[in-house]
């Protein structure tokens, strides 16, 4: 009797133990909405919130919105009404989300802006991103020093690419790369020989290559003719490898005509390739794993009633508040230092790159 006693006792404890583990591993819903799979980074972000959430015991509900802002918004309202704790929304159109963010808000569901800013709304918790006017910086101070601008060399000719105007990091990223380059294109050493400046001129709706390529196409056959283009500011590996086609449809790439200094954005395999190849020059990393992370790190202490982590209060104003914010810091890629930034990190196995 003592025996099957014990018996009993061996196996509520082991079901009480197994009820602890299950509680521990189903700590609430947390809905995750991304813009599109049309590019790989927002792919990998995804799969990182995931994993960070899931280590966490949180059961994730990840939505991709084919870059369809109708749909992102019906997805996020499903989001809410399946209960969801937190929201995390990397925005298509970072000024569309207002009343849907207030659904949330009076349901007491917390809202994070994951590395794009929601702007003209009150009820953005907390802001994850990168440090995206470095970004920028990181991109002009690439070009300044591959042309030897510091140096007094010049004039070059340049053209300039901004991203999609309803992303509010377009305009960081541009004005980043501008506080280097301005100076130059002023004093005549960096010529734009189209005239065209400023995010109202060069933004590229969407961030869609071939909108970048297409423009590319018209400034090569309006203004180069009969002279060369030294460097091209483009702010993401997307639009970088539309520019490239649409330089190399033109005779760039060659021994005589070698390619311009070109910047990039998200370290893309596509992109790394090409700078292997000596057709893009550059790429700035931002790894989404420590950013999923960080993200991971805020619902969390959200959701426990702890304080949550940010290192930057007064950059982010949305419109209505200036929202809390974590950045992290970006990390410059060239052919000198790719296989140390990418591989050795354990981002990319050099098998997906080579």
């Amino acid at each position: 009797m003592r025996k099957i006693s014990t018996a009993f006792a061996a196996l509520a404890l082991g079901a009480f133990a197994l009820l602890q583990s299950a509680q521990a591993q189903d700590k609430g819903l947390v809905a995750v909405s991304m813009p599109t799979k049309s590019s790989a980074r927002w792919i990998d972000d995804g799969n990182n919130m995931v994993k960070a959430l899931k280590e966490k015991g949180y059961t994730v509900d990840l939505q991709y919105a084919d870059d369809d802002i109708p749909n992102q918004l019906a997805q996020i309202e499903n989001m809410i009404t399946k209960g969801s704790k937190v929201l995390v929304i990397a925005a298509i159109d970072g000024t569309t989300l207002s009343d849907a963010l207030q659904q949330a808000a009076d349901k007491g569901i917390k809202v994070i802006a994951y590395d794009r800013l929601i702007r003209n709304s009150k009820n953005v918790d907390y802001y994850a991103t990168f440090d995206n006017f470095q970004v920028g910086v990181l991109q002009g101070g690439y070009i300044e020093k591959a042309l030897g601008l510091k140096e007094g060399k010049g004039p070059f000719n340049i053209e300039l690419f901004g991203g999609s105007p309803d992303d509010n990091n377009a305009y960081f990223f541009y004005n980043g790369a501008m506080s280097v380059l301005e100076p130059y294109i002023k004093s005549g050493k960096l010529k734009v020989a189209s005239g065209q400046t400023g995010m109202e001129k060069v933004s590229t709706l969407r961030w869609d290559g071939a909108v970048a390529q297409s423009r590319m196409d018209n400034l090569l056959s309006a203004f180069y003719t009969d002279k060369r283009v030294d460097a091209v500011l483009s702010p993401y590996d997307g639009l970088s490898i539309g520019i490239i086609s649409s330089l190399k449809g033109v005779g760039y790439g060659t021994p005589k005509q070698p390619m311009p200094v070109i910047t990039g954005q998200d370290a893309e395999v596509p992109s790394v390739k090409s700078i292997l190849a000596k057709e893009q020059t550059q790429t700035v990393f931002k790894d989404t794993r420590e950013l999923a992370k960080v993200t991971a790190n805020m619902v969390d202490a959200l959701l426990t009633g702890k304080t949550v982590e940010v290192n930057d209060t007064k950059t982010y104003e949305n419109g209505v508040k200036t929202v809390p914010s974590y950045l992290l810091k970006p990390v410059n890629v060239d052919a000198s230092n790719w296989k140390d930034a990418l591989v050795t990190s354990g981002y990319y196995k050099e098998d997906q790159i080579k």
